[in-house]
């Protein structure tokens, strides 16, 4: 009988030392990182970058705006970062040096098509936010110039933006509608902040700035000279649409920068894109974040912005993340 009480007491022992193994091991799962929770936690990361454009621009002030909304949102610290702008920052997201960039939709879809500046290095591992805002591209000089029409830059030292930027391509294109070749000008590769300070100062006569209106840089130089925004003619507008499909016509209004009436341009759309490297939760998270936040965002740029205008002419397609928001929201990509 004892012997049987003492065998019965040991298959006892053995099977709750089994409970509290697995137990145990459990335990250690959760905290080892081998677990479902942890790895659900391991996609959303502790922090982010956002690459903008030059301090002078537009990028820069928004993406400010953006970080502090999907930090305050998601619990991501997320930070604006300047940079050299769209083509640059196609490249950072492709090298895994940044999460999130702002993008003219030009730019995008030459990055993902490996065309032009992307010739043999297309960015594969990147996928659409959605836009934001048309981008103006500004041809700016002052009244004292002499400069009236694009063909008068000819022989003119003339900015094209920063080296590798979306404005750099915008400036040979439309040159290239009027007959004129980057060595009909003498070429200079500036930020907006150069490039107004050189007007200024008279070390140049123009330059292109691609950015939302008011740009801070424009403005700036409005302050001490009488800016003018060399206008594009209508022949020469439908000319660069027929060509290049992603421009859409636009204008400069009077009374930005004082113009006395408004200057005739056209403009590209400003995006948001992603790296694909985000999951969908955290990717739908951020694009809740900022799309339902707008009022929080400073700059006048903000009251163009809306979701419904987001799904148009991305140019790329939207990140499943993203897709998913504005599916829920109705609103279907063209």
């Amino acid at each position: 009988m004892k012997k049987k009480s003492f065998l019965l007491a040991t298959v006892l022992l053995l099977a709750l030392s089994m409970v509290l193994a697995a137990c145990g091991g459990g335990t250690d799962e959760g905290n080892g990182g081998g677990g479902e929770g942890e790895g659900d936690g391991a996609e959303k990361p502790k922090f982010m970058s956002i690459v903008t454009g030059g301090t002078g621009g537009t990028y820069y002030p928004l993406g400010g705006s953006f970080a502090e909304i999907i930090s305050d949102a998601t619990g991501i610290d997320t930070n604006a970062e300047v940079s050299g702008a769209s083509a640059e920052n196609m490249n950072t997201l492709k090298d895994g040096n940044a999460e999130i960039a702002f993008s003219q939709t030009d730019i995008a879809s030459y990055a993902k098509e490996g065309k032009l500046m992307f010739e043999g290095a297309a960015v594969d591992n990147v996928s659409a936010i959605g836009t934001l805002y048309p981008e103006t591209i500004q041809i700016v000089t002052t009244a004292k110039s002499g400069i009236k029409t694009v063909e008068d830059l000819k022989g003119k030292k003339v900015s094209i933006g920063a080296p590798g930027s979306g404005t750099a391509a915008n400036a040979e294109q439309i040159l290239e509608v009027h007959g004129i070749t980057l060595d009909d000008i003498k070429k200079q590769d500036l930020s907006f902040d150069e490039s107004t300070a050189g007007i200024q100062d008279g070390t140049i006569d123009a330059a292109f700035v691609t950015a939302g209106t008011p740009t801070g840089a424009v403005e700036g130089l409005s302050a001490t000279e009488d800016v003018v925004i060399v206008p594009i003619e209508q022949g020469k507008i439908d000319e660069l649409i027929e060509k290049y499909p992603y421009y859409v016509q636009d204008e400069v209004p009077a009374g930005t920068y004082k113009l006395a009436e408004a200057a005739p341009t056209v403009a590209v759309q400003a995006m948001l894109v992603v790296s694909n490297d985000l999951s969908e939760d955290v990717v739908y998270d951020v694009t809740k974040a900022i799309f339902e936040n707008l009022d929080k965002v400073t700059h006048a740029k903000g009251k163009m912005i809306k979701a419904e205008n987001a799904v148009k002419g991305t140019g790329i397609d939207l990140h499943p993340g993203a897709k998913k928001y504005f599916d829920e929201q109705g609103l279907k990509a063209e």
